[in-house]
């Protein structure tokens, strides 16, 4: 299993990139900067911050290690985990004081100054409740909150309703005014709200130019929360925004940003929008698409990830793949041959998930329902993963790579023809899609193939040249651990109480069937043709056919409905002629379907000479 978490670990040689924005703010020299990390869901946007906070860490060299030297204070803002719980604009200004704050303190110097600037953000914290009485009085504002309430009363009052109760009220609303607006007053006289917010700004700046470092600002998942949380923080940053010192990394799909600039700003064109966007990130950096090599290497990682090979083993392997993925542009691949040059003793059951991995990139990569998108890789990874192990907690015997096919067209195919294809499993005799063998036959031979609807899809036929082939598969026990999208509705299923209790006792006991005859007869045709279905599965397992007890079951089968002969004839015809024993003769010779079978025998060259002698001889 893996975890959707953001890495510091580079699996999709995302470092280069990482480093050019470290080298960025490096260069900006103090002056304010601000990036944006675009990219659509999943892509590694998070990872993405995480490498570049590492780059500008590891910009340092030894000096990170020296005490009081860091060049950067970094602060993470994750804008979702506040959306419901506080106002996005007022917690990112004030974990950024706080964050300078306790740097501040523990560096010993700048003490006076944070404080004041944690001061000034009580008063934004204020600010922010302009629409409360206690906080326009607190400022110097209409009181609109308590105006309410006072109003309320002089109303009462005027309207002859005096009584102690009102009394009361105008009393304690008067001492509430006095205790809630004095809490909120700051020691120093507030002037008017565009002055305090350039005294704030002048704070930051101050405490970061005393204490000589760049507040590096990391904003990550803005496009998970709803408009009004997006909008707030943005405001936030732009009360931030070219502050000397600071540079805001800012990750989030673009598109989602400028789809809640548009829904907050209603009637606002789209040519706003756009501006609106670009004045707030300078440099705008786009997390690049996936190819198939990218692909292949990032679940091979991820399969060396969760391997038992040591730390630096693996550490080896994954700095190998991002060399290499930075040559693919001149024809280098990343598959399993290049990662068993950089280790030759890789553990086979590793080789066999590489292996399944180098398949499987080109699919993922073009896949409309994951698009190369490693989140959505990681989960289909982990999908594999836990029905592998349903499998072996239940027992069942299931192919990896078989399972996988199959998961991947459940995620990624038709669900119409996803469903033909279970049904296609639980109606045969074995559990082989039939339907698949012939087109996967001419797809592989890169023949033309027009198929039915709902499978005339062209992902269908990328997935049917995939290995392994499944046309001649046992697909049970695959679809029994996946019926969680897809019921598995076998044929038993859809017998009725004495019909299923017939099977039973046929399957137990076969050589006892004569005696159910008349039971089986009143039961109704279809049911008759469920309970053959499983008389000829189990048949099939039978590798001599002379007088075997399954052969009384089908034959009594067979007389209760003379269609089923028909149905025992032509697997009788189907087994090799090798299996064939004199003994079937005189037990079928009876029965009017055996004349065809008999005819088949004597023409087939594979026949022994005893079982022809005892035909010829039975028709004489």
């Amino acid at each position: 299993m893996w975890t959707d978490n953001e890495t510091e670990q580079d699996f999709l040689n995302f470092g280069s990139v990482a480093k050019t924005v470290a080298e960025i703010i490096g260069q900006a020299q103090s002056r304010p900067i601000s990036i944006g990390v675009s990219g659509a869901w999943g892509v590694g946007k998070s990872s993405m911050i995480k490498l570049i906070q590492r780059e500008l860490r590891e910009s340092l060299g030894d000096k990170a290690l020296v005490a009081n030297s860091n060049k950067y204070i970094f602060v993470e803002f994750n804008a979702w985990l506040y959306q419901g719980y506080d106002d996005a604009r007022a917690a990112l200004i004030e974990v950024v004081a706080s964050t300078l704050a306790k740097e501040a303190e523990n560096r010993g110097s700048c003490v006076e100054k944070a404080s004041v600037l944690l001061d000034r953000v009580n008063w934004f914290r204020a600010i922010k409740l302009t629409s409360s009485s206690v906080a326009s009085i607190a400022l110097g504002l209409a009181p609109t909150g308590l105006l309410g309430e006072i109003l309320g009363i002089g109303k009462s009052i005027y309207n002859g309703k005096v009584n102690q109760e009102a009394i009361d009220s105008a009393e304690k609303t008067a001492e509430e005014i006095g205790e809630r607006a004095t809490g909120l007053i700051l020691p120093k006289k507030v002037t008017t709200p565009p002055k305090e917010i350039e005294a704030l700004r002048q704070s930051f700046e101050d405490v970061l130019q005393e204490m000589g470092v760049t507040l590096v600002v990391l904003i990550d998942d803005l496009d998970r929360c709803l408009p009004e949380t997006t909008i707030s923080t943005l405001e936030a940053i732009r009360l931030l925004l070219f502050l000397k010192h600071t540079a805001f990394v800012i990750a989030a799909d673009d598109q989602m940003i400028k789809h809640a600039v548009k829904r907050h700003f209603q009637g606002v064109e789209d040519e706003l929008v756009t501006n609106y966007f670009d004045k707030l990130i300078q440099v705008p950096i786009r997390v690049p698409p996936l190819g198939t090599q990218e692909v292949r290497a990032y679940m091979m990682l991820l399969y060396i990830e969760n391997s038992s090979l040591d730390t630096d083993q693996k550490e080896v392997l994954r700095a190998g793949v991002c060399q290499q993925l930075s040559k693919t542009w001149q024809g280098k691949r990343v598959d399993l041959k290049f990662l068993q040059g950089l280790n030759g003793k890789l553990p086979d059951e590793l080789v066999t998930r590489l292996d399944a991995a180098d398949r499987l990139a080109p699919l993922m990569t073009s896949a409309t329902g994951i698009l190369g998108n490693p989140r959505l890789i990681k989960r289909f990874l982990n999908a594999l993963y836990i029905r592998m192990a349903m499998a072996k907690a239940q027992g069942v015997g299931v192919e990896e790579t078989e399972l996988a096919k199959i998961l991947l067209f459940e995620r990624c195919g038709n669900p119409k023809a996803y469903s033909e294809l279970v049904k296609a499993v639980t109606e045969s005799d074995d559990g082989k899609p039939v339907l698949l063998h012939e087109w996967e036959q001419k797809v592989r031979a890169g023949n033309d193939l027009e198929l039915p609807s709902p499978w005339n899809e062209p992902f269908t036929i990328e997935w049917l040249k995939l290995p392994p082939q499944l046309g001649g598969c046992d697909l049970r026990g695959a679809l029994y651990v996946s019926r969680e999208h897809a019921p598995l509705i076998t044929p038993e299923d859809r017998l009725s109480p004495e019909a299923a209790e017939l099977l039973e006792g046929f399957l137990e006991h076969p050589d006892m069937a004569s005696s159910m005859k008349s039971q089986l007869g009143a039961l109704p045709r279809p049911e008759i043709s469920v309970i053959m279905d499983r008389m000829l599965a189990r048949a099939r397992q039978e590798q001599e056919w002379g007088t075997p007890q399954i052969l009384d079951a089908c034959i009594t089968v067979a007389q209760v409905d003379s269609t089923q002969g028909q149905r025992l004839a032509g697997f009788l015809k189907e087994r090799p002629g090798a299996q064939i024993k004199a003994s079937i003769v005189p037990k079928i010779g009876d029965e009017l379907w055996a004349k065809n079978v008999f005819d088949l025998w004597l023409a087939d060259e594979d026949v022994s000479e005893p079982v022809k002698k005892a035909i010829k001889t039975r028709r004489r």
